[in-house]
């Protein structure tokens, strides 16, 4: 026993003089001095050492035990004041680091935009749930159980009567069972279609809904607000055209197409050779919306246009693949 104590004073001695940091002398800690350490190893075989030798053994290991110690203690003050000596010397004249800052992201700098132009006509915000129930995404919207527009929303369906907003419209419905007309709001929000990712589209997107309801509200209100809008957010040279349209919850419909920001008219890849790029739908609101609400069809109309937030973006900042604007990519946000 008295050689094996012998042999690993030795060890523990040359050891603990290679230490250089911190992380080395907790292992030396680990190997030498902790419970399962190959000291504490020593002390329980000393039961197995002859009565006669045992006291001399304990005597030595007990020396052994405070020996390592002791220099394990020397050794940890020397390396922590070596730390302390070099944070002292940190020059304190050195410019600091620039932290990094982020940045509202361009869907939400173009949605901002777009509701300060319409709070400046007079419109005013609502929200409404990404969950919704069928009635209110689509019957009373006119769209009944088999009506064939249903098959261009794409929905995802999470039970019979409950899914993901395909658009922003059911708020609108809902704005209009509690409130009476004058009503005169806009309805920003994320709306799902089971599309097919490419560069023009995405399963997952923003829209803003507009929706203007009084007594005489006519196409020429629309036409002149939207344009307006419009001239707001991309210039006064804007060039832009109304076409006939589809939507189930409006009639007369109409598409609103400005020339192409991306290839000025030439055709790309974007407008589909087109030159043209659609930006919202609108139309006047159908009186089969208003009688699902209560409102008199006789006393009142009103229109209602939708735009999605994505593609005015691309428009305004020149890109042309809309996942660009989902992947979370700093080098591309960070241009903004």
């Amino acid at each position: 026993m008295l050689d094996t104590i012998n042999i690993i004073k030795q060890n523990a001695l040359t050891e603990l003089e290679k230490v250089t940091d911190v992380q080395l002398l907790d292992a030396f800690r680990i190997n030498f001095l902790a419970r399962k350490g190959q000291i504490a190893e020593l002390f329980d075989k000393l039961k197995d050492v002859p009565s006669d030798q045992r006291p001399a053994a304990g005597k030595a290991l007990n020396e052994l035990r405070v020996l390592v110690q002791s220099n394990f203690d020397e050794k940890k003050a020397t390396l922590e004041q070596t730390s302390n000596k070099r944070a002292s010397k940190i020059d304190l004249s050195l410019p600091g680091r620039k932290h990094w800052v982020g940045s509202k992201h361009p869907l939400m700098q173009t949605l901002d935009e777009i509701k300060r132009i319409f709070l400046g006509m007079g419109f005013t915000v609502e929200t409404g749930p990404e969950i919704e129930d069928d009635y209110h995404n689509f019957e009373a919207l006119n769209f009944p159980p088999d009506h064939p527009a249903r098959d261009m929303q794409d929905t995802f369906f999470i039970s019979e009567k409950v899914l993901l907003r395909t658009h922003t419209s059911p708020v609108q419905i809902r704005v209009m069972e509690k409130q009476q007309p004058p009503i005169r709001v806009i309805i920003p929000g994320r709306v799902y279609r089971n599309e097919a990712v490419s560069a023009r589209s995405y399963c997952l997107f923003h829209q803003v809904e507009g929706l203007y309801v009084d007594t005489h509200v006519n196409f020429a209100e629309l036409k002149g607000t939207l344009v307006a809008f419009a001239k707001q957010l991309y210039g006064s040279s804007l060039k832009y055209r109304f076409r006939p349209s589809f939507f189930p919850f409006t009639e007369p419909s109409a598409e609103m197409d400005i020339t192409c920001f991306l290839c000025h008219g030439k055709g790309c890849r974007v407008c589909k050779g087109s030159g043209w790029l659609e930006i919202l739908g609108c139309g006047m609101v159908d009186p089969n919306v208003f009688s699902s609400v209560g409102y008199d069809t006789e006393k009142y109309t009103g229109y209602a246009f939708g735009m999605g937030i994505e593609r005015i973006t691309m428009l305004r900042y020149g890109i042309d693949d809309i996942r660009l604007l989902f992947e979370n990519e700093i080098r591309f946000l960070s241009q903004f």
